[in-house]
């Protein structure tokens, strides 16, 4: 699972159908950190809740049940909907442009939108406190208009397939071109990698091709992340840089429309 913002979204998702528990989200949550809280992401949600503000990280927060009574609330109006948001530098899609949400959101590369399109809602993004504390900032935002349909989940698929290969086609090149030589087993890496990425779980409810999605995601994302901490594929000069970046950012591109795609997918289907 690519982000606690992704297994948030799909197994609240699962939740809200019926189809998982409350416990089930918690323990889902507990692979990323074992401590979580609930804090205002800014200052109007502070005044209109029972949450701490300003101080996030400071404060310890309250419990996840108030965190799934937030998810509740935000979905009870009519086409309300859950959606993922994943921003990089370059691609804000789906990001309520000029508020604290999506500042923040692209600082930490992740968040969930929580509401009807066209309408304020509610925004939730993690937040590491500490190595084993992830706080739940929570903001009152505009929800804009849906950015444009993701990719179909066969499209999803082919293109995780034609990603592995193309990933492992980038490793090889950057570890053969580069000066010097690795003292670890490029696969032995990966697998590491992959080790860390299974310890997240999927609600029973996710379409079997969606899970196949989000594991070949992880997969490429395993061979990608090896690829850049490799040192023998380490950029020595700014060419070289420039160079790994074309290389593999049309990957993570792939990466993040493919488990926005799969993500996306159940929980249409369950609201």
């Amino acid at each position: 699972m690519c982000s606690p913002s992704a297994t948030l979204t799909v197994w609240a998702g699962s939740w809200l159908a019926g189809c998982s528990a409350p416990d089930d989200i918690l323990e889902a949550l507990h692979a990323w950190a074992p401590t979580h809280t609930i804090a205002a992401g800014d200052p109007v949600t502070g005044g209109r809740t029972d949450l701490p503000w300003p101080s996030l990280g400071d404060l310890p927060g309250t419990g996840m049940m108030a965190l799934l009574k937030v998810i509740r609330e935000a979905m009870a109006q009519p086409g309300a909907q859950l959606r993922l948001v994943l921003p990089v530098p370059g691609d804000v899609r789906g990001l309520p442009i000029g508020t604290a949400f999506a500042a923040d959101a692209i600082a930490a590369e992740e968040g969930l939108l929580i509401g009807v399109p066209g309408t304020d809602g509610t925004g939730l993004i993690p937040l590491w406190t500490d190595d084993d504390t992830l706080q739940w900032a929570v903001y009152s935002t505009p929800i804009p208009p849906t950015p444009g349909p993701d990719m179909s989940l066969g499209e999803a698929e082919y293109a995780m397939r034609e990603a592995v290969r193309d990933a492992a086609d980038a490793l090889m090149q950057l570890h053969t071109t580069s000066v010097g030589s690795a003292d670890s087993d490029p696969r032995e890496l990966i697998e590491a990698e992959l080790a860390d990425y299974s310890r997240h779980d999927y609600p029973g409810s996710i379409p079997l091709r969606a899970r196949r999605i989000l594991d070949s995601a992880d997969h490429v994302a395993a061979i990608l992340t090896v690829a850049q901490r490799e040192p023998a594929s380490s950029p020595t000069s700014a060419s070289a840089i420039g160079a790994q970046e074309s290389l593999l950012k049309p990957l993570w591109d792939a990466i993040r429309a493919a488990r926005l795609a799969a993500i996306h997918a159940p929980v249409r289907s369950s609201s």
